[in-house]
């Protein structure tokens, strides 16, 4: 879909039930390291679903990287897509726009797919792809719901099975500060965890006009961040970043919630809501308190971060800014550069190593499935301003829906 400002994005620089159930895989100290540079020796033909601004700009990224080359463009809107053929040289034959413009992607002779426009469509667009037997490159967030959520484990489960690569867009858990941060928590380096407080604070509020005839109008760039049903909310599209760091840090998600969130903007035409306060609780009781904003206000606190406060020490996570652990034997403190390009560089490069030496675990996959679980649970406890369990929400397998009525 159209996105051509996303400063939001810059600015960051088995079975279903089982899929459901189950937490992170083990292993996840190493989960997190680049892959080892591969000799380029084969190019794969690409496909980018979604040509607007985030599209468009890890498109050369692939590039640059001289494994692959873009075979095929689709977007909903026609001229969205040409003006990405034109940009990098795609043939007008393989320009595809319209809802399904996707599925004809999928079958114009791509070796894998890159999905970047937005999340409402993930799972359905994810799960073509692997049923028709491609590698899958996806952003974040993975779904709006739960069975979106289900959808995406699911597919990743099936493209292991088929020998697919299927990997999910998180910059943090490669960024070198944060995965020796990571490591020494891991190592007892806090003592035993007291609580953690973490915030998404996005520093804009995103466009939110007028309603048109139907929702293609909302699709056009960042007007969607504004309806839950296209985005999940705030703390689902933005705050993930920081919650999936959280859940790769501590491996593992909360087992309930409880929260309240408010809509204060004047007249809001998307349900989008402004302001959330969440707590979470983990297995062992350790309190986790989540706030979040989408706001125009000035804000000075740092956006996505994380304090995890142990009873010797506290550690510092950041998406962006200075990483440490203070207090302690395991005293360490070092600023990421450029976590955000940095880490789609590796991204990038990890997909064609694992395509090419058969590393089909996918285990970002079920990681950004149990984070985006945590970012509805929330939502939904906030929203309902109750406690919930993560339990009762995925038996709840509450959907989200947008009316398609009148779009081409």
């Amino acid at each position: 879909m159209s996105d051509t400002n996303f400063s939001r994005r810059r600015f960051i620089g088995g079975t279903l039930a089982a899929t459901a159930a189950g937490t992170l895989a083990g292993g996840l100290a190493t989960a997190a390291a680049p892959a080892a540079t591969t000799k380029i020796n084969k190019k794969f033909k690409l496909g980018l679903i979604g040509c607007g601004g985030r599209g468009c700009w890890l498109m050369p990224m692939f590039l640059k990287h001289g494994g692959y080359e873009l075979h095929a463009v689709a977007d909903y809107f026609p001229e969205t897509a040409n003006a990405a053929g034109d940009k990098f040289g795609v043939a007008k034959m393989l320009r595809f726009s319209g809802l399904t413009g996707y599925q004809k992607l999928l079958q114009s002779g791509v070796d894998a797919v890159l999905i970047e426009d937005v999340p409402y469509f993930y799972p359905e667009q994810a799960t073509a792809a692997v049923e028709a037997g491609l590698h899958v490159y996806m952003a974040k967030p993975i779904a709006v719901d739960v069975p979106g959520c289900l959808a995406i484990g699911a597919a990743a489960k099936q493209a292991a099975q088929k020998q697919r690569c299927f990997l999910v867009d998180y910059q943090l858990p490669h960024d070198p500060t944060c995965i020796e941060v990571a490591a020494r928590v891991r190592g007892g380096g806090l003592g035993k965890l007291a609580h953690i407080a973490s915030f998404g604070l996005a520093w804009q509020a995103w466009p939110d006009p007028p309603l048109g005839k139907n929702i293609e109008s909302r699709l056009r760039g960042e007007i969607w961040l504004s309806d839950t049903a296209l985005s999940g909310d705030t703390i689902v599209s933005y705050d993930i970043h920081i919650i999936d760091g959280l859940v790769w840090l501590l491996g593992q998600r909360p087992v309930s919630a409880c929260g309240l969130s408010r809509t204060c903007r004047p007249e809001p035409h998307g349900d989008r809501t402004d302001a959330v306060a969440v707590v979470y609780e983990l297995a062992d009781g350790t309190i986790w308190t989540h706030v979040t904003q989408s706001i125009n206000n000035s804000i000075d606190v740092t956006t996505l971060s994380a304090s995890i406060c142990g009873m010797q020490a506290t550690a510092h996570l950041v998406y962006g800014g200075k990483n440490y652990i203070r207090g302690g034997e395991k005293h360490y403190s070092a600023p990421s550069v450029s976590i955000y390009d940095d880490g789609v560089v590796k991204n990038v490069a990890d997909f064609y190593t694992n395509i090419v030496e058969g590393r089909f675990d996918n285990h970002s996959a079920q990681r950004a499935v149990d984070g985006t679980l945590t970012a509805i649970l929330g939502r939904e406890a906030a929203a309902r301003r109750c406690f919930l369990t993560m339990d009762d929400l995925i038996k709840e397998n509450k959907r989200l829906t947008v009316s398609l009525e009148g779009m081409k």
